[in-house]
């Protein structure tokens, strides 16, 4: 009885996580940022990691404006501990950390920090996203 008990729990506790799973986007590498730099749009890139709490927060509010935002803007994450040199390229002093870039592929803004999505779209926006 007490191991049907702890296989219910154990089962639904894995179903319960499958969502906050699926809201992450993958962690980009160089070739993905110069990429999407040389798109013509508006680019968000998060540097954050996984273990870190104001990025777990992030991850669904950056999956969501990825979908949303599909055709008119990029967003991006980067998990500093997959890839630290990248973070030390972008001189990643704490984490989450958005960086802007205009259309241009130019940096405009950094902002450190657990960020909401109405700030984000705000920041897109101001750099002429449609």
């Amino acid at each position: 009885m007490k191991k049907a008990i702890l296989g219910t729990l154990l089962a639904l506790l894995c179903f319960t996580q499958l969502p906050a799973l699926a809201a992450e986007l993958p962690s980009s590498n160089e070739a993905a940022i110069k990429a999407a730099l040389a798109s013509g749009k508006p680019t968000l890139a998060d540097f954050g990691a996984r273990s870190c709490i104001p990025c777990k927060k992030m991850a669904p509010i950056l999956e969501e404006l990825n979908r949303e935002l599909s055709g008119k803007a990029n967003v991006l994450f980067n998990d500093v501990w997959k890839d630290e040199e990248l973070a030390r390229a972008y001189r990643i002093q704490m984490i989450p950390t958005q960086i802007f870039f205009n259309a241009k592929g130019k940096e405009v803004k950094r902002h450190m920090g657990f960020m909401e999505k109405a700030e984000i779209l705000k920041e897109l926006k101001t750099l002429g996203m449609k």
